[in-house]
């Protein structure tokens, strides 16, 4: 595989652990977060729930544990890095 293109992955998945992080800590301290599809050819409403601690707490953590997941999830993939099958 191409030296670069590993780099380059690693790169995205540090780019998006990182912004998936940030996104979990704000909605932790906030005590609100928003709902993870941030489509931006998707303008319904639905794209743009808002999930409260104090009144939504189900979905909320639902949302928080996923976010902060994927944020691990980037994070090995990123130590990781690409291993195609042979």
């Amino acid at each position: 595989m191409n030296p670069a293109l590993d780099l380059l992955y690693r790169l995205v998945a540090i780019g998006v652990g990182i912004y998936c992080a940030r996104k979990a800590w704000h909605g932790y301290v906030e005590r609100k977060i928003l709902f993870v599809s941030d489509d931006w050819w998707d303008w319904s409403r639905w794209s743009r729930q808002e999930f409260c601690r104090d009144t939504m707490p189900i979905r909320y953590w639902i949302q928080l544990i996923g976010t902060a997941g994927g944020a691990l999830l980037c994070l090995v993939g990123a130590i990781v890095g690409w291993q195609p099958s042979s």
